[in-house]
């Protein structure tokens, strides 16, 4: 008994992982594409509302747990992103995706990957980023917040060796 007490949390884990696994393929066509849809419009709301530095429409859309990681390193909460936002301490002025894939993860968990140029403002500078990232999108109470994003710098192509 002690050992089927020890192995039932292993157990949980392998269930839950090969749930996960099978999810996009127990998603009918419609609901998958319903749900993606959905998720979408909510990051380009994201997008907007963080481009506007608009109080209201990033408090709506931000998960009370945000965790922001910068590609400087520089991790926000929900409260320190709104403000640096809404302060202008930082000034997003484009986010243009090269590449923006939406997966559904578990349910009510849709990962959100790939590549983006951004243009931020901040001490007088506007320097240009192109980020790979990572973004995780949770429904709470039936809408979609955004719950957490991490990303990283691209270095800079390299240089062609002269001839």
């Amino acid at each position: 008994m002690k050992n089927l007490l020890r192995l039932l949390p292993l157990l949980a884990l392998v269930l839950a992982t090969l749930h996960a696994a099978d999810l996009p393929a127990m998603v009918s066509a419609t609901v998958g594409d319903k749900l993606l849809a959905a998720v979408r419009a909510a990051d380009d709301e994201r997008v907007a509302a963080t481009i506007a530095a608009d109080h209201a429409r990033l408090t709506a859309i931000f998960s009370n747990e945000l965790r922001y990681a910068h590609s400087s390193g520089k991790v926000d909460t929900k409260a320190s992103y709104i403000q640096s936002l809404v302060s202008h301490n930082l000034v997003y002025l484009s986010f243009n995706y090269t590449e923006r894939n939406f997966v559904p993860a578990a349910p009510g968990i849709v990962l959100m990957n790939g590549r983006l140029i951004a243009r931020a403002g901040y001490g007088g500078k506007q320097p240009e980023s192109d980020l790979n990232f990572l973004a995780v999108w949770r429904e709470e109470k039936g809408k979609w917040r955004f719950l957490a994003w991490q990303s990283c710098k691209n270095p800079p192509p390299a240089p062609v060796p002269a001839k």
